[in-house]
């Protein structure tokens, strides 16, 4: 058994430094760091401008740096909400059919190690990849504002940043289950890649469509068709990654849905702390890597019943 650990912490080795040297990552990092110092230039002038507010009681203006925008690029938990999915299918769709078209996969599981090594050694050096990356990109933009507006973060907006950079990696590791899927269902590259792509456009463009329309030919309530449209929506990794994080980097939000007249009467206006705003997005942090797991168990149990010879 220790030469098998062994084996499996060589095989991730090995993949990571795959990913790290493939031209795929390289350009959608490049693409991820570009789009961030541009949203990050646009909004520091913002941030500078509105510094003086933190001695008026404004202790989150650090969280700012990735919610704040001028209207001309999204800000960062945007950028990563969109192209997150990008990197975790670019990273996945052809990590097992490529592989198996070369026929190095034969000749890799001719050794004496586990089979399912194999494939959870792809998913566990993908996984680190891409922490790595969030985070790095993530402590970039904080050091970046630190240099620029000279002011530190809290402890309690460091807390929430890193928080969200770890749920940010849970949401790119459901796409990167996803494109792993495909790419044990789907003998071409190509093919996993453009099914993966399919399903993210479906849940970037149309799925809101489709919730509206199923909602309002289900009520003709506003107010019970606003209920509907929101479950619906909490169906989609999307909409959970959006309402979470905005959550969590938006303490004067305290709700996930509106208030009564009653629930406003008597309520004193003030920022959620840390743990009260965990425990109202703790459900869409359960989902996100519940469905996470779910997609790699799926292609786990495929890997291990699919034919992998050439």
């Amino acid at each position: 058994m220790p030469g098998f650990s062994n084996s499996f912490l060589v095989m991730v080795d090995k993949e990571i430094s795959d990913h790290v040297k493939s031209w795929k990552f390289i350009i959608v990092v490049a693409l991820i760091l570009l789009t961030t110092f541009g949203s990050l230039y646009s909004i520091l002038n913002i941030i500078r401008e509105n510094a003086a507010l933190i001695n008026k009681g404004d202790n989150f203006l650090f969280l700012k740096l990735f919610t704040a925008t001028d209207g001309n690029l999204p800000n960062f938990m945007t950028l990563i909400s969109f192209l997150g999915p990008i990197l975790g299918i670019a990273l996945g769709f052809d990590l097992v059919n490529s592989e198996r078209n070369r026929g190095t996969i034969s000749r890799i599981l001719a050794q004496p190690i586990p089979r399912d090594y194999f494939i959870t050694s792809k998913f566990t050096a993908a996984v680190i990849v891409i922490l790595l990356l969030v985070f790095s990109v993530g402590f970039l933009v904080m050091g970046m504002g630190l240099l620029s507006i000279g002011l530190p973060p809290t402890l309690g907006e460091f807390l929430r940043i890193c928080i969200f950079l770890f749920l940010s990696t849970i949401y790119i590791a459901f796409w990167l289950s996803l494109g792993i899927l495909f790419s044990i269902i789907f003998e071409q590259a190509a093919t996993s890649a453009l099914a993966s792509l399919a399903i993210w456009l479906f849940f970037t463009v149309f799925y809101s469509m489709i919730v509206n329309i199923v909602a309002q030919s289900l009520s003709k309530n506003p107010f019970q068709i606003n209920h509907l449209t929101v479950i619906l929506s909490r169906l989609s990794p999307n909409y959970l990654y959006d309402e979470l994080t905005t959550i969590l980097l938006t303490p004067s939000i305290r709700t996930l849905g509106g208030l009564s007249f009653q629930q406003l009467q008597g309520a004193i206006p003030s920022a959620l702390s840390l743990d009260q705003s965990l425990l109202l997005v703790w459900p869409h942090f359960t989902a996100l890597i519940a469905a996470s797991l779910i997609c790699f168990a799926v292609a786990y149990l495929l890997f291990m019943r699919r034919e992998v010879r050439a």
